[in-house]
């Protein structure tokens, strides 16, 4: 009888021993499972904080964009829009990664908080990783102040260009307008009777009215008078099929020529026919 106790006694203890057992088995299973879990998760928050870095690792804005910029500038009149596409293109890829790397940071530290994630080296991570973030939009502020700058610069310049061009354009025409002063001659031609009612031509000298001459009155009406740019008209055609100048045109700068029935008064040297700056022709 004791013995039936003694040895009920012992299975009772290895009974309840393997039941300690097993229970502290199951509690240090799930204790490495949880650990391995959470092992798991700091690798892949370790791994979106990497990339999210090399991310913003290759925003290099600062030299490379101002050279664009200077280049842009330097190069502005043969552009058709005021500042490089290049470089809005590549302001516009930065602000977007600069933003989607904002909205990882965020979905990072919010799927943490949902998994009750608390590592103080991960949180200074993220911090690292926000300030930096802030570093590139200040230079994104910084490149949108210079492309403003370049915009007023633009401006300015195509102001002055402008003004330089219609200073040219108003020289110009001054010019033009003194070489043509300069090169028009007044003319008229015609027969006696009408070059006398015009009050171009007075008949002077002679006798008892014969023998006289038909020289210009000096007090002609320049409204009866055909302007020519003896730059650029070189021959008078008359009807009539003789002609002779009245004015006191150098004889050497002209030549009248018959020409299929009709006269032409050709200029050989304008600068030297155009000392005299009304010029008559009496035609027959």
């Amino acid at each position: 009888m004791r013995r039936f106790i003694v040895v009920m006694s012992i299975a009772v203890l290895v009974g309840g021993g393997a039941v300690a057992g097993y229970r502290f088995w199951h509690s240090y299973s799930n204790l490495k499972s949880s650990e391995a879990t959470v092992r798991d998760q700091y690798a892949t928050t370790i791994d979106a904080l990497v990339a999210i870095q090399d991310s913003l690792d290759t925003i290099a804005i600062g030299d490379t964009t101002v050279r664009m910029l200077a280049h842009s500038l330097e190069t502005e009149e043969k552009m058709a829009t005021p500042v490089s596409r290049d470089v809005l293109n590549r302001i516009a890829e930065v602000k977007g990664s600069i933003l989607r790397s904002k909205e990882r940071i965020n979905r990072l530290e919010t799927d943490l908080k949902h998994k009750g994630i608390k590592v103080a080296g991960l949180q200074k991570l993220i911090a690292n990783l926000r300030r930096t973030v802030e570093e590139k939009e200040g230079l994104i502020a910084e490149l949108n102040g210079a492309v403003d700058s370049l915009h007023t610069q633009v401006t300015t310049l195509a102001v002055e260009v402008q003004q330089a061009q219609d200073g040219i354009r108003e020289r110009e025409q001054k010019i033009e307008e003194r070489r043509r002063e300069v090169a028009t001659v007044y003319y008229i031609a015609g027969g006696k009777k009408d070059l006398t009612a015009s009050g171009v031509v007075v008949s002077k000298g002679g006798f008892l009215g014969l023998g006289k001459t038909l020289q210009p009155s000096g007090l002609i009406d320049e409204s009866v008078l055909t302007p020519i740019d003896t730059d650029q008209q070189t021959v008078i055609q008359m009807p009539g099929e003789r002609a002779r100048v009245l004015s006191a045109q150098p004889t050497s700068s002209y030549e009248l020529k018959q020409v299929e029935g009709k006269v032409e008064l050709h200029i050989n040297d304008p600068r030297e026919f155009r000392k005299v700056r009304q010029l008559i022709i009496l035609t027959t």
